[in-house]
């Protein structure tokens, strides 16, 4: 899960850095669905259950507005005020994985929740009481990256689950398929964004500037979620989530050494007790 955070943080990094965020994110999905398409003459149907079918188009959709949320987000704000908000997925998902999926949290997890709030209220306002910060279009971007991806965690984790019970005759592992079938679905939920605030002219002059950097970050991405697949089909889908929150901090030390960004003692404090917190919760589940 460690090496699964800091690629996250890497490819994310590798985002922000361009000019056109909502182009590099949409181009990373759509290389990578390219990729998969062969994969549809390998996959096993008749023994996938329909629940699992479901399961494919839910995180499909969730996937990809998480995309464009985050395409917009960066576009919006810096990489070290997005990331860590985004990336506090575990201070929702248990919300969802307690009555969904049977998983409880403790009292020292509460306690960790709390915490990670203070640390996002620290991030994001730098220690000082500014509300107007709430309502800037990089939070509220972000916010929403925060509940997208909390949806599909959970949604991921069910669908592990059923995936440990099929009888998977394909020599591609289930993780890696489930991940390309809703990538597919991702690039197509991000076309029409792409599409209307970039164009086609705009798409293919990013491709042909970054190609080799939007391939490498989508073989980047791809670890880096086959990693938390992999650990899913056998770790509460909570504690995935809070190991995986050290993102932030491998996030916040890129944006300040590639992309000049100077957060604050406030911010740089928010980063640390948001990931303590996590780990709380981590501890707690």
């Amino acid at each position: 899960m460690l090496g699964s955070a800091l690629l996250h943080a890497i490819w994310n990094t590798a985002a922000k850095r361009t000019r056109k965020p909502t182009a590099f994110l949409f181009l990373l999905t759509a290389i990578t669905a390219l990729a998969a398409l062969p994969l549809l003459f390998f996959i096993p149907y008749r023994s996938i259950p329909a629940e699992l079918v479901w399961l494919t188009l839910g995180s499909s959709l969730a996937h990809g507005l998480s995309f464009v949320t985050l395409a917009l987000a960066y576009e919006a704000g810096d990489l070290s005020v997005v990331y860590p908000i985004s990336r506090s997925t575990p201070l929702v998902v248990p919300l969802l994985a307690v009555p969904l999926l049977g998983e409880h949290v403790s009292g020292t997890g509460a306690f960790g929740i709390a915490l990670a709030v203070i640390g996002l209220w620290l991030v994001q306002t730098g220690g000082s009481v500014q509300w107007s910060a709430f309502k800037q279009p990089a939070a509220l971007y972000a916010y929403q990256m925060l509940l997208l991806t909390a949806l599909f965690s959970v949604i991921d984790k069910r669908a592990m689950q059923v995936l440990r019970g099929v009888a998977w005759d394909c020599p591609v592992p289930a993780s890696s398929v489930f991940y390309w079938l809703f990538t597919v679905g991702s690039a197509l939920v991000c076309l029409p964004l792409a599409w209307k605030r970039v164009g086609k002219q705009a798409l293919r002059q990013e491709l042909r500037a970054r190609g080799v950097l939007i391939s490498a970050s989508a073989v980047i991405t791809w670890l880096s979620y086959i990693l938390v697949l992999e650990v899913m089909r056998t770790a509460p889908v909570s504690y995935v989530v809070a190991v995986r929150q050290t993102s932030v901090l491998f996030a916040v030390a890129l944006a300040m050494l590639t992309l000049g960004e100077r957060p604050g003692v406030g911010r740089l404090s928010g980063a640390l007790a948001s990931v303590a917190g996590i780990a709380l919760i981590a501890f707690g589940s």
